[in-house]
């Protein structure tokens, strides 16, 4: 029987350093010069290189994949509001916390939240997940 309250909640923090930002950029071919590119970033709304969206949203996937709930979850649905730029080296810290349990259908709604090293909210979202049932 999983035990999984609404409120329950789980957090990873994690530097990005311009090495990821690079592998991401190699692995997903998003080569947006925002992310690689100095001088284009510095004249850009950021002023520096970001990181890209879909890596910081990656912590999520860690999270419900390992944490809460765990092996075996399938992450069926993401909605994600990007509020602030990730920069090269900020330390973030992504949140997933339980919002809605929907046992019959094995589902969980989840809000999925990360701030940066300032306190500053960086993403606002939820996901919806499918989990494994402990017998």
């Amino acid at each position: 029987m999983n035990d999984f309250k609404v409120g329950q909640s789980v957090s990873i923090t994690r530097k990005f350093t311009e090495s990821d930002v690079e592998a991401f950029a190699a692995i997903s071919h998003d080569d947006n010069p925002l992310h690689l590119d100095a001088d284009f970033a510095k004249d850009s709304i950021f002023k520096a290189r970001v990181v890209n969206g879909a890596l910081v949203n990656s912590l999520f996937s860690s999270l419900l994949g390992t944490k809460l709930p765990g092996e075996g979850t399938i992450y069926c649905k993401q909605d994600t509001t990007f509020l602030a730029p990730v920069y090269i080296n900020d330390s973030i810290t992504a949140t997933v916390t339980i919002k809605r349990l929907e046992a019959k259908k094995d589902r969980i709604i989840l809000t999925t939240q990360a701030f940066n090293h300032h306190g500053k909210m960086v993403i606002d979202g939820e996901a919806m997940i499918l989990y494994k049932k402990k017998v």
